[in-house]
């Protein structure tokens, strides 16, 4: 990686063409480098500082920890406020006909895609080193008027809160036909090496005074699928996979919205959360579990024994 580093830079000081289409394929290997090896330091790093790991722990832990986070909640997600001060980026986008239901209705893997474009369109006008150099943990959104087809959208972002080497993004959506939409998504920054790095001086430099001193958790809370859960199959397709050759997080949301369209009664408002584990690499075998309860279905994503991501989809409270 170190050498990749070093050709990079004389390839960005030479204005031929070539060089800047290979320039272009070297960065992309060196995020891929990046992604890699973040996984398999989250994945060695001891249970008590990995969050939402039950894996070697006791019996005893296990069956404790899971009790307690397998119940529905979203209790590490809080939709602060636009602030007065600070960065505060803004965009607009009208819904359009393959991010819309049948019915209409703005599907949560178009709106992920929307916060997705967003967040990255705010870092690059920020001129933030290193931008993509992110990988999402979790993402809940809340929605009390969803937005229909042809309606257009205005999406604020800002910086809500930070921990050790992670970072709370929100997005506010309102709509011209009355949408309201509410999304927090907790992403974690890497480092030239891909392990999780104190936050640098620059994001704070950027994003400190909208977000204030306000500390998030990245604990996941999801816990393990449930012995009674239903099971079936979740194919792969090609077009669920990004330049990083791994499952983009919008395609996450797809598994959500299968299971929704035979919950119908699970409509706004409601509240949706994801939590991402371990990415879904091509060629995987996915399973999803799913448990219905009155008022919220629980999802996983499964391959083999382990889960790669966990969704939980409930009734909201209307505000006023």
């Amino acid at each position: 990686v170190g050498h990749l580093i070093h050709v990079v830079h004389a390839l960005h000081l030479n204005s031929d063409p070539r060089s800047r289409v290979l320039l272009r394929l070297l960065l992309n290997l060196l995020l891929r480098a990046d992604v890699a090896c973040y996984r398999a330091q989250w994945a060695q790093q001891d249970n008590h500082d990995r969050p939402g790991a039950v894996n070697n722990l006791s019996p005893k832990s296990q069956r404790d920890l899971t009790s307690r986070a397998i119940t529905p909640s979203f209790d590490t997600c809080d939709f602060v406020p636009v602030p007065e001060r600070g960065r505060r980026y803004q965009r607009t986008r009208p819904v359009r006909l393959g991010d819309s239901s049948p019915g209409g209705r703005l599907r949560f893997d178009g709106l992920a895609r929307y916060l997705q474009d967003v967040s990255n369109d705010d870092t690059r006008d920020a001129a933030f080193e290193n931008d993509m150099a992110w990988v999402v943990r979790r993402t809940t959104i809340e929605v009390q008027s969803g937005a229909r087809f042809g309606e257009e959208l205005t999406l604020t972002t800002f910086a809500s809160g930070a921990g050790r080497s992670w970072a709370e993004r929100r997005v506010t959506v309102t709509g011209s036909h009355g949408a309201s939409i509410e999304a927090a998504s907790l992403w974690v920054h890497l480092t030239e090496d891909g392990r999780p790095k104190s936050l640098p001086d620059e994001f704070f430099a950027i994003y400190g005074e909208a977000m204030g001193d306000r500390k998030v958790s990245a604990r996941l809370t999801h816990g393990e699928p449930r012995p009674e859960a239903k099971v079936h199959d979740w194919p792969l397709r090609f077009t669920d996979f990004d330049v990083l050759e791994h499952m983009n997080n919008a395609a996450y949301w797809s598994a959500v919205e299968e299971e929704l369209s035979r919950r119908r009664d699970l409509r706004p408002p409601m509240r949706a959360e994801v939590e991402f584990r371990v990415a879904i690499e091509p060629g995987a075998s996915v399973r999803i579990h799913t448990c219905d309860a009155e008022d919220n279905c629980e999802i996983w994503m499964v391959v083999g024994s382990t889960v790669h991501a966990s969704a939980l989809v409930t009734r909201a409270q209307p505000t006023s």
